[in-house]
């Protein structure tokens, strides 16, 4: 993701070094960010959710962790949607000899050089992890399900130019960053109104593929059968040219079964290996915390969500006062950075928060005919979409067919709606203490 649009609304950074930042330079500006604000000081690090349970009596949340109880007049999950790894359903993973693990979870002491390795997927963990290893291994075996639309990688390395422009001009940093972000949103419509609007893109990613890959049958093999967008796209100038090199095989099957040191994919064959990496996604639509979250009546997240995610706003959930959940259902996007989601969810909490604190409430809670009239708009909203219609099955679909993970309309819609809570959407409750005032 462009590196302006990884940078808070609140707090540019004038001092990326590339178009498209790492992971330490992302590392170091969260951490410069946390030291600005003072948030460190409020983190309890290496402590996990255990239990959280609304207690009606109090209008308080109990929560547990591993390293301590609170009670808390409000509670927002900020766990994420790609922090639980999803692992293959494959049998025999149990008696695999190898070494396994997921690309989430990598396991930096195992050294990979030399060994024969399958990866399991080719979605955008794999395609950023596969040319770094390539060189290193004696084989790869790369397990595709169905390839992804791969576009030219544009990032860069700003200029000394560029950077002290954005230092010394303030305004030119908010401007680039706007740029960005509007640049970003002219594919949505051919997202959600008119897959052919996307055509252009989806050329540019033949000529790619075209132009790095010249060997035909591994070119068809990597073309898409699917309109682009469908699944989420990515970039990439090397994932292509690795395989192609001799240490290479790309096998579109699924893996059927494990054994002690080899693996058996769809087409009957079998491959020796001495380490599998899963690079199979995450709990997106099945999220580990809605087990342990209960709102009334004791009933947690996942029994009132029944393998179909729902939320008001993407953030508020009836039954559930008090709460909050942000990069929640319906918020994702597949075009641009969470980020500007998750600050707009944001000022929805935040102006939740102030309204309990002026009119002096014991709690908030979302009514059930608010909630379940915008997901009904939501979901009427994703029939015309190309994740509907793009002829893929992608993991942006739950358990029970319905698209929970994605937003379908422009981010500027959602920030605007999100930005002042609707009062006659939420029930509101008074304190004990305003009440008798």
């Amino acid at each position: 993701m462009p590196s302006h649009l990884y940078s808070f609304s609140f707090a540019p950074n004038p001092d990326w070094s590339r178009t498209y930042p790492g992971q330490a330079e992302i590392l170091r500006y969260l951490r410069v960010c946390a030291d600005r604000y003072g948030v460190r000081r409020h983190i309890r690090f290496r402590s996990e959710l255990t239990a959280a349970r609304w207690d009606g009596a109090s209008s308080r949340w109990h929560v547990e962790t591993t390293t301590g109880s609170y009670n808390a007049h409000f509670l927002v999950l900020g766990m994420g949607a790609f922090s639980a790894p999803r692992m293959p359903a494959v049998p025999g993973l149990d008696i695999f000899a190898g070494t396994f693990f997921h690309s989430a979870a990598w396991r930096h002491d195992h050294d990979l050089r030399g060994e024969r390795v399958a990866v399991i997927g080719t979605g955008a963990s794999a395609i950023q992890f596969i040319p770094r290893i390539q060189p290193l291994v004696s084989r790869l075996l790369v397990l595709q399900r169905s390839p992804p639309w791969v576009l030219p990688h544009p990032g860069r390395r700003l200029t000394p130019a560029e950077r002290w422009l954005s230092l010394r001009v303030p305004a030119v940093l908010h401007a680039r960053r706007l740029g960005v972000y509007l640049i970003r949103e002219t594919v949505v419509p051919g997202l959600v109104v008119d897959q052919r609007l996307n055509g252009g893109l989806e050329e540019v990613a033949r000529r790619h593929l075209r132009h790095q890959v010249r060997d035909a049958g591994l070119r068809a093999t990597l073309t898409p059968q699917y309109r682009l967008g469908c699944k989420r796209m990515v970039l990439s100038n090397d994932f292509y040219p690795s395989l192609t090199r001799a240490n290479v095989d790309v096998v579109a099957a699924p893996v059927v079964e494990v054994r002690e040191r080899s693996l058996v994919t769809g087409d009957g064959r079998e491959h020796e290996v001495d380490t599998i990496i899963a690079a199979t996604g995450f709990h997106v639509t099945d999220p580990p915390y809605a087990a342990q979250v209960a709102g009334r009546g004791g009933r947690t997240l996942a029994q009132t969500w029944d393998g179909s995610p729902n939320a008001y706003m993407a953030t508020t959930v009836a039954g559930y006062p008090n709460l909050f959940v942000l990069s929640g259902p319906n918020s994702g996007i597949g075009h641009t950075s969470l980020v500007f989601m998750i600050e707009a969810q944001i000022d929805h909490v935040l102006d939740a928060l102030d309204l309990c604190r002026r009119a002096r409430l014991s709690s908030i809670e979302v009514r059930p005919a608010a909630q379940a009239a915008f997901n009904a708009d939501v979901q009427r909203r994703m029939r015309r979409t190309v994740w509907a219609n793009g002829g893929c099955a992608s993991w942006y679909y739950d358990a029970r067919g319905r698209n929970t993970t994605l937003w379908p309309a422009f981010t500027a819609q959602f920030a605007a709606r999100a930005r002042r809570i609707d009062v006659k959407a939420y029930r509101l409750t008074r304190s004990v203490a305003a009440a008798a005032a």
